[in-house]
């Protein structure tokens, strides 16, 4: 997640998925996120697996609590005989309890669970994501990186700032053994949004601050990645600017790419507006045009973005320790830099 600026950055914010952890814990705390590498069900289906069928879900500390739909607590209670014992494996994320805004990808947070939750479903189901290089954007502490490189050929973690980077590869190291893919293969990359690609290369050097800058080749290899992921990256107007503007440049170099985006919408009562909105919800959905059940664009002349939304309810949930609410979405998006010729001849259709 791409930190926000402003002169509100040192207001302290926790992430839902943190409820039951050391309200006052400071530095980094190390939470376990468990999985079935047994394909599921959708999400709710009685019998297969992802978060219906009577399962308790917990939050990510062990002796924690979780919230119900009702606002309530409830008791740690594990999910059991839904898996067995050799289906399951563990993420362990280092990881804030809170953060000031600049350092919000110190956090995990539900959206990205929600990608990981598609990203497992894809791989233990499908050879979608198989042999892929892909590039995940604002990626926070990693996990939906770390969801990928089980399967992926290359992937680069890319956000902003030494501690949230330093964090990425610190999770990586944390979970190469466990999780059992070659660390070689992921890159943790600075990426900063405000600046053009391609980035700033330079020779990397592990005792040196700009150790995250990238290499030419890196770059070149990166412009031929076929997938980008992002997640909770959708809560700010300028950073959502800054956001498409960087997706907008990743896809018109190299290879034709297609970028999963999953988001939490965050609601708060506008003076403007007197009514209760979600902050950036409709600028995020005046950057692309969404396709009808049909497939086609509405609407849509020229050159731009094209998306269609997933069910989340459709995507089974892998990762037991988070309650998935109403308010997650899930896009896959594409861009088309061309003018049409015709409306008909230059339909993207997606499927899923």
């Amino acid at each position: 997640m791409e930190a926000a600026g402003g002169g509100a950055e040192d207001e302290q914010v926790m992430s839902e998925v943190h409820l039951g952890c050391p309200p006052h814990f400071s530095g980094l705390l190390v939470s376990h996120f468990s999985f079935s590498s047994r394909p599921l069900g959708p999400y709710g289906h009685k019998g297969g697996g992802g978060g219906g069928g009577g399962s308790e879900l917990v939050a990510a500390t062990s002796g924690s609590v979780a919230v119900d739909e009702d606002g309530d607590l409830v008791l740690d209670r594990r999910r059991r005989n839904k898996y067995a014992r050799g289906d399951r494996h563990l993420f362990t994320i280092q990881h804030g309890v809170t953060s000031s805004l600049k350092s919000v990808g110190l956090q995990v947070w539900k959206a990205a669970l929600l990608l990981s939750d598609f990203i497992l479903h894809e791989s233990f189901s499908s050879p979608n994501f198989d042999g892929v290089t892909a590039i995940e954007i604002g990626a926070g502490t990693g996990l939906v990186g770390l969801a990928l490189a089980r399967v992926a050929r290359r992937i680069f973690v890319t956000d902003r700032g030494t501690d949230i980077l330093d964090n990425c590869l610190a999770n990586l190291h944390i979970n190469s053994g466990m999780l059992r893919f070659d660390e070689a293969k992921v890159c943790v990359r600075e990426l900063d949004w405000k600046m053009a690609w391609p980035p700033p290369v330079g020779t990397y050097d592990p005792s040196d601050p700009s150790r995250y800058l990238w290499s030419a080749s890196e770059v070149e290899e990166a412009e031929k990645a076929t997938v980008l992921f992002a997640a909770d990256v959708i809560y700010s107007d300028d950073l959502t600017n800054l956001f498409f503007n960087t997706v907008k440049k990743l896809m018109s170099v190299g290879a034709k790419k297609v970028l999963y985006l999953a988001l939490e919408k965050r609601y708060n009562f506008s003076v403007d507006e007197l009514d209760v909105v979600a902050n950036g919800y409709t600028h995020f959905r005046s950057f692309f045009t969404a396709q009808d059940e049909h497939g086609d664009p509405s609407n849509r002349s020229g050159p731009g973005f094209v998306g269609k939304q997933i069910d989340p309810a459709e995507i089974p949930q892998y990762i037991r320790e988070y309650e998935r609410g109403k308010d997650l979405e899930m896009w896959m998006i594409m861009y088309s830099p061309e003018e049409k010729q015709h409306s008909n001849s230059t339909k993207t259709v997606f499927s899923f």
